[in-house]
């Protein structure tokens, strides 16, 4: 198991800086090395050795049918035997804002990117440019890309001016960035008492890059009330958790309602799209309509625009696979919770939609201070212990699972069985 891969591993760490082209593919924080993926298939992974994975990880959340839907597939191929790339406006970016505008109600316009970090950053400069203001307020363990402004270490107390969590990152590009403590908002609050020059508070209202942690609602609110009250924007950033823990994300869950939002994965159906939209006032700040500019040669791509519009338009047309999706999340969990307790180890999860987290923890996770309070050695063991055993999961114990349609209950089943397998194995 593996020799392929770990000659291929070796191969590309010669040609490409430590072998990946992002960095927790690398398998640093769990051991060994990354399986190299020859094909996907419904729920199923196939490696270079020839092992097969239930997947666990779905791309890291884009591809909510599963790997190889045969609707995104012919839309991808019909579109792309057209041309891979015009410069040039299609139909399929007006199709594709209309399903996202008509799905959400905070939603007036949007505009389509390559990516979630260039969504953010293209978010944040329009907040900038809308309000007149420079700081904005971020959380620790809240992952928003890599941005220079956005890469920032979280610090000690209620707030820190941003300090560079990066080589290459000049302090001066993070110095207006406030760090607050997630769910906590007198943190929060802290921050527009040190500055009078806040634009925007950002935030994952699911966090995705902490493990799962879900922002309380009463916190929620609160961060509006407080833009309100200090002439700011509210900016959800819902690139993991859009069209994931709902039909509309977080949006379906909590009644707080962003001024901006920021979308990825499931829009693009497995492509690299992003997008942001928000109220028109707002969005009418934008090039060529506006001042703030914005641009991208790839933007709207008509590939990306296609397998979008595919796995939107499922989406909308069922909405009742999000309750079998939550069920299949619900029961994973409660199987990997009682495995790890029939071990005698602590264990909390966390589901919303069709999106699972768990800690090796005997304390409920509410901020990235409890989340870095968990046992990561033993995440470790968990993780390599399930890949042998043809588990998928996210190699990092701050990563969030996502339940495709192509997972079935026998695989749920066989995925608890080996959690408990795992668990005995740990405790032995």
């Amino acid at each position: 198991m593996f020799e392929s891969s770990e000659r291929a591993f070796k191969e590309a760490s010669k040609y490409i800086p430590g072998g990946v082209d992002s960095p927790v593919r690398a398998f640093g924080s769990v051991g060994g090395v990354p399986p190299f993926i020859e094909r996907g298939e419904g729920a199923y992974l196939f490696d270079i050795d020839g092992d097969k994975y239930i997947d666990y990880v779905q791309s890291w959340g884009p591809l909510i049918f599963g790997h190889c839907d045969k609707d995104i597939e012919n839309a991808v191929i019909e579109t792309a035997k057209k041309g891979l790339s015009f410069g040039a406006p299609t139909q399929l970016e007006t199709e594709l804002a209309k399903e996202i505008v008509t799905l959400f109600d905070t939603i007036d316009k949007v505009r389509f990117v390559s990516s979630g970090t260039e969504a953010v950053m293209s978010a944040l400069r329009l907040a900038r440019g809308f309000t007149g203001k420079n700081d904005i307020v971020k959380f620790a363990g809240c992952y928003h890309g890599h941005s220079d402004s956005l890469l920032v270490q979280a610090g000690s107390g209620a707030v820190t001016f941003g300090s560079p969590s990066s080589p290459g990152v000049p302090a001066d590009l993070t110095k207006h960035t406030l760090l607050a403590t997630y769910n906590d908002l007198e943190s929060v609050k802290k921050c527009f008492e040190e500055s009078d020059d806040i634009a925007c508070i950002i935030i994952e209202p699911i966090a995705g890059n902490m493990g799962l942690v879900p922002a309380d609602e009463k916190f929620l609110e609160g961060l509006k009330e407080l833009c309100e009250q200090n002439g700011a924007l509210l900016i959800f950033d819902e690139v993991m958790s859009g069209f994931r823990a709902s039909l509309t994300g977080a949006q379906g869950i909590t009644q707080v309602k962003p001024d901006l939002v920021t979308l990825g994965k499931v829009i693009g159906g497995g492509m690299p799209v992003g997008a942001f939209g928000g109220r028109a006032d707002i969005m009418a700040k934008l090039s060529p309509e506006g001042p703030v500019y914005q641009a991208g040669t790839l933007s709207g791509n008509p590939v990306a625009m296609a397998a979008g519009l595919a796995s939107l338009r499922k989406l909308k047309h069922n909405p009742a696979l999000y309750v079998d999706l939550g069920k299949k999340a619900k029961r994973l969990m409660k199987g990997f919770k009682a495995a790890a307790e029939a071990e005698e180890i602590p264990l909390v999860t966390e589901v919303r939609g069709s999106m699972f987290g768990f800690f090796f923890n005997d304390k409920e996770v509410k901020n990235f201070d409890d989340a870095q309070a968990s046992d990561t050695e033993t995440f470790a063991k968990f993780h390599i212990s399930m890949l042998k055993k043809g588990i998928y999961l996210a190699c990092s114990a701050y990563e969030t699972g996502f339940i495709s349609t192509a997972i079935t209950d026998d695989m749920i089943e066989e995925t608890i069985i080996a959690a408990y397998e795992a668990m005995r194995e740990i405790r032995d």
